[in-house]
């Protein structure tokens, strides 16, 4: 089983932003970190699971521990019905942040994945240090 925190940060939002994974497996554990000039807080949330799941062989099992409720609702719950909807919201309002849910989509269909949501600035020491890793990605 392959542990992965992600987090995303943006300094001001939309401002610059920050993301960051760390991967844990059987090997050791690898810290991936990046940022990006004028984005959102969502889509360096988004944009976590999507490198660190890249980082990945495809076909692991794989637990993504994530603190945003927008990234597990959205990849667990919310995207079904948009893609049936043809992308839009429940009040017919187009899903923000499009390509980046695709991408996710179509990245966690050659894993299995279980998404564990944890409460934000808690007691989960790695949830807190991938939180670190990503401000100071957006402050980079």
């Amino acid at each position: 089983m392959i542990k992965v925190y992600t987090d995303g940060s943006c300094l001001e939002n939309p401002g610059k932003g920050g993301w960051a994974a760390i991967i844990i497996n059987e090997s050791g554990r690898t810290e991936i970190k990046g940022s990006k000039e004028n984005t959102t807080n969502n889509q360096m949330e988004l944009t976590a699971p999507i490198m660190a799941l890249k980082e990945i062989p495809k076909g692991s099992k794989v637990q993504i521990f994530t603190d945003s409720k927008y990234v597990k609702s959205g990849i667990t719950e919310w995207i079904h019905n948009w893609k049936k909807n043809g992308w839009k919201t429940a009040d017919k309002k187009k899903v923000k942040n499009k390509d980046l849910w695709t991408r996710l989509d179509d990245l966690s269909k050659v894993f299995d994945i279980e998404w564990i949501w944890v409460k934000a600035h808690s007691t989960d020491v790695l949830n807190n240090e991938v939180d670190l890793l990503a401000r100071s990605s957006a402050s980079d």
